[in-house]
């Protein structure tokens, strides 16, 4: 699995940690988480390259909402997470978003 989803009891706060396969990277020097959450700022939220060859990154979301989201591989390939809740069509083209829902 992908996406691991850790809920807290103190706040309405979930710990979110999100793993690119090495497969998936297909060999990207870099990787960006890009969604909702950070204003679809292609520029932040720079994933952690593992010596595997995978990405992971974590983040704290709002429970109660669900998140469009998508990796940006090197700036310039976008790819889908390989187990999200679901998928919405981005609305550009045949392009879809994954969607993670807490």
């Amino acid at each position: 699995m992908s996406i691991k989803k850790q809920f807290l009891k103190s706040k309405p706060v979930c710990k979110v940690g999100f793993k690119l396969s090495k497969e998936l990277a297909a060999g990207a020097s870099k990787a960006n988480i890009v969604g909702d959450f950070n204003g679809w700022d292609e520029s932040s939220f720079e994933m952690n390259a593992l010596k595997d060859g995978s990405f992971s990154f974590a983040a704290d979301l709002e429970t109660g909402r669900s998140y469009q989201f998508r990796y940006l591989l090197d700036g310039n390939t976008w790819i889908n997470d390989e187990s999200p809740d679901a998928y919405q069509p981005s609305g550009f083209g045949e392009a879809q978003n994954s969607v993670i829902n807490l």
